[in-house]
């Protein structure tokens, strides 16, 4: 069996403070590409909608293009920029540095909740 959905016509898309994510729902996994404009940061875009001092998801991700910080509530902190893949665990910010726009696809699984409203 092969199932595919091109990210071009997601089942969703969810807006947010300088930014979206495209959501497509392939068998049981969700695939997100999130694209976050110059100025995009988790703590001030997405925090309000998720109700969290942080981001409580864990990400496996892969910057396609511009550049993200990311820190780490421990104070971890690390740079990612265009063929960077990486894993955030849960407990971290993080922001687009630049003035580019930065295009991130997630590969977690719970792209199907993040930026949502805590129901």
């Amino acid at each position: 069996m092969i199932k595919a959905k091109n990210l071009d016509k997601p089942d969703e898309q969810r807006d947010m403070p300088k930014g979206h994510m495209d959501v497509v729902e392939v068998g049981e996994v969700t695939f997100g590409r999130a694209t976050f404009e110059p100025g995009w940061r988790w703590s001030e875009s997405v925090k309000p909608i998720a109700g969290t001092d942080s981001c409580e998801f864990s990400h496996n991700g892969y910057v396609e293009k511009g550049h993200m910080h990311i820190r780490m509530d421990n104070g971890e902190e690390a740079d990612l920029g265009p063929g960077d893949a990486f894993v955030a665990t849960p407990g971290h910010d993080a922001w687009v540095v630049g003035d580019e726009k930065c295009v991130v696809y997630d590969f977690a699984g719970q792209s199907a909740e993040y930026a949502k409203p805590k129901s």
